[in-house]
């Protein structure tokens, strides 16, 4: 199996760890989940151990655009 290297996931990972950081300003935009510190470090080491070009590291890439989506909302 191989691992995703540390470039490819660096950006998503970044992603993750800054969008617990988002209040809650407007409420026409839906709720953005928090994650606490300890998750997004659990997150970030299980994705180290998906292989190449996963669908879920697909998936979350996209999620990331999403909670981004959401951010811009809030502004």
């Amino acid at each position: 199996m191989r691992r995703s290297s540390p470039q490819r996931i660096a950006p998503l990972l970044a992603t993750i760890f800054l969008a617990g950081c988002t209040p809650t300003i407007s409420s026409d935009c839906p709720p953005l989940r928090a994650y606490d510190a300890d998750f997004r470090a659990r997150a970030a080491e299980e994705l180290t151990l998906l292989p190449q070009d996963s669908a879920i590291e697909e998936m979350m890439k996209d999620y990331a655009v999403v909670r981004a989506q959401l951010r811009a909302c809030r502004a």
